[in-house]
């Protein structure tokens, strides 16, 4: 039984498409900080062409989620997620942790030399 769209899907396809997109520059330099190495991790700078996509998909996604759980709650019905105080605190403390996820993939190869 689906209810009412939250925002929740958006924001779940938001934060997934920014690590996606953070996964060829920030992964590798993430798992040789915590001591894990191999030449495999260099077969994650095959996901670089597709960065703009995943890129374009979190920004698409983030967008959608602002406009669901930003709204005023005039326009929500009592029995919605989003008339509930609690619930709507945590979606937007959510909100920001994943816009923060994606400012650093679009902002991480420009910093990525900085490190290497």
């Amino acid at each position: 039984m689906a209810g009412p769209p939250s925002g929740r899907a958006a924001l779940i396809t938001g934060g997934l498409a920014a690590i996606v997109a953070s996964a060829c520059c920030l992964g590798p330099l993430i798992l040789i900080t915590l001591g894990i190495s191999g030449a495999w991790i260099s077969n994650l700078a095959i996901l670089e062409p597709y960065r703009p996509i995943f890129i374009g998909g979190a920004l698409i996604a983030m967008f959608f989620a602002y406009r669901r759980i930003f709204r005023p709650t005039q326009a929500c019905s009592p029995g919605e997620v989003c008339a509930v105080p609690q619930i709507r605190t945590t979606y937007k403390l959510l909100f920001w942790l994943v816009a923060f996820l994606v400012v650093v993939a679009l902002g991480f190869p420009y910093v990525l030399p900085l490190f290497y």
